[in-house]
């Protein structure tokens, strides 16, 4: 259908025209007409579908611009997804000089919302508990003229807790109105909600054939648990992403798996739940704006948000939900860009990836982590590609008269692998460190056992995870350490095996090493108390909830 095509006034279509709108998605065709004619909606489509537009043209051609009270709420999970919903309805209400909107959510100074809402607005965008907040506690939003609810991405809200919340909302709602819920899933507490507060709806359903684009190369490589941090750093490496997103399950993992990154000197933020609105925004701009390269993130940051094409997804961890695995890939591949996601999949977790294959049926190719040499490599032609580009666009001239006034005992060869050492920091290879998993590979869900499997037998010598002892140190990156010089500590003090030495995870403060328990008890005993670098040290055994 297009845009000409459509009853609307001729102020919202030129703005569809001012955003790049030539014709509509499917889930816009089928829904905006059934919404214009006052009925109610339940939308089941995936985020990325463009269902934000689906409502917000029909509830801002319903708008009467010379009353300034609330006659539409919208209600969605998160914070970022508030502020995204009312940043489209500002672009498709750019030419309705007296149509306001303004989002109302926690983190943000309550007062700050009460002046502007004092000041009128029509459309309210806002989470649960904040909407509440405003609605009962401050009667700062009235809702006698709303004619409009929106439940966005009704399932998420659910899951979050908040079906009290909502149901409290829609009690103090004129019952005449008109209700339009969206939401990925139809778990039984939606089907719940839309018999007891809708009127007859009609159902908008976007069917796809696959489960994730054909466009995204999906690839996985296995490790022990202790290795994920090293094989996640390699990876990003070698791929060298402008734009990559990081999926971890736990917050605690995000801010560990960021600590890490940072501490080996790649561009990283973190973004979940605990974060302030305020801070959860300044990232996801840095990120926008490619400031930074890498965003660690739970599930907070998969559904929703408005970020630009990115061209690497990572699963640190495989999500809980294999419909979790569909909307963090499908962050890739968006705008007819080719995508990339790659899952490191962890002691045991495999099962859980083959889960992942028969859900979305496809199969996920195995891949091996990169060595330690095909890093360098990497980082080699990077950094030949960022010199080449600096000399074909830069001015040099100021550059070159210092080099003038270098010592001519030393020639250009010295000076140039000089200034290359100090910028390329190459990973020091005193043997081949195979972190790539030793087990029994499976490469195809077609394949994939259906039942337990018997188990294979480990290699000798091979160091399970419960074979080994998280040591905590206090020393970091913040102290100039590296893992080598934790290593020549623990190795030349200690006096054990080198292969009873697991992952070295260096953050800022301090450091966790893997150790064989038959020679944590040795290296506590001798390291406790000594100094590492010029830096006294205290070692303990690390508490569970640091792993």
């Amino acid at each position: 259908m297009e845009i000409n095509n459509l009853n609307i006034s001729d102020e919202i279509k030129r703005a569809l025209l001012d955003m790049g709108y030539e014709e509509f998605m499917p889930i816009q065709e089928q829904a905006i007409p059934i919404c214009l004619e006052g009925k109610d909606i339940i939308g089941r489509s995936h985020t990325g579908t463009g269902k934000t537009a689906a409502f917000a043209i029909p509830i801002l051609q319903k708008i009467d611009p010379n009353n300034h009270q609330p006659q539409a709420i919208i209600l969605c999970p998160t914070r970022e997804l508030a502020v995204q919903v009312a940043g489209e309805f500002k672009k498709i209400a750019k030419y309705m000089h007296d149509v306001r909107s303004v989002a109302v959510y926690g983190g943000e100074p309550i007062n700050r919302q009460i002046m502007t809402l004092k000041r009128g607005a029509q459309v309210i965008i806002g989470t649960p508990g904040r909407t509440i907040d405003h609605i009962i506690k401050r009667h700062t939003i009235k809702t006698g003229s709303i004619h409009t609810v929106v439940l966005d991405e009704a399932d998420e809200m659910l899951k979050m807790g908040f079906r009290e919340d909502i149901e409290l909302i829609l009690e103090t709602i004129p019952k005449d109105r008109q209700t339009l819920l969206f939401s990925a899933t139809m778990p039984k507490a939606i089907m719940d909600i839309t018999k007891k507060y809708q009127n007859s709806p009609e159902i908008v359903e976007i069917k796809s054939d696959v489960k994730t684009a054909d466009s995204i190369k999906q690839e996985y490589c296995e490790t022990k648990s202790s290795h994920k941090v090293e094989a996640l750093i390699r990876l990003l490496n070698i791929n060298n992403p402008t734009r990559c997103m990081v999926f971890c399950n736990m917050k605690s993992t995000v801010d560990d798996v960021n600590d890490a990154l940072n501490a080996r000197g790649i561009a990283s933020e973190k973004i979940h739940g605990d974060l302030t609105q305020m801070l959860r925004m300044s990232v996801l701009r840095k990120f926008n704006d490619a400031i930074i390269s890498v965003l660690v993130a739970t599930d907070v940051a998969a559904r929703g948000l408005d970020i630009k094409e990115v061209d690497l997804i990572i699963n640190y961890d495989i999500p809980d939900k294999e419909e979790y695995y569909v909307h963090r890939v499908g962050r890739s591949g968006r705008a007819g860009n080719d995508g990339h996601a790659i899952t490191i999949v962890g002691t045991g977790a495999m099962k859980n990836l083959i889960n992942v294959m028969h859900y979305t049926k496809k199969n996920i190719e195995k891949i091996k982590i990169p060595t330690m040499k095909q890093v360098n490599t990497a980082k080699a032609e990077a950094f030949i590609q960022e010199i080449t580009e600096t000399i074909q666009n830069e001015n040099l001239e100021d550059y070159k008269d210092i080099l003038n006034q270098v010592d001519t005992m030393y020639t250009i060869e010295d000076i140039c692998a000089s200034l290359i050492k100090k910028s390329l920091e190459l990973e020091e290879i005193t043997h081949e460190n195979d972190i790539n998993y030793m087990g029994k590979p499976q490469n195809s869900f077609t394949n994939a056992p259906k039942s337990k499997s018997s188990g294979s037998q480990k290699k000798k010598n091979f160091k399970t995870d419960k074979d080994m002892v998280r040591v905590f140190i206090t020393i970091g990156n913040m102290d100039k350490i590296k893992p080598k010089n934790i290593l020549g500590a623990i190795i030349g003090e200690c006096d054990i095996p080198s292969e009873h030495v697991g992952s070295i995870d260096v953050l800022d403060k301090f450091t966790f090493v893997d150790i064989h328990k038959d020679s944590s008890g040795k290296v506590l005993k001798k390291l406790d108390g000594k100094k590492i670098n010029g830096k006294k040290v205290s070692l303990e055994i690390a508490k569970a909830s640091r792993r």
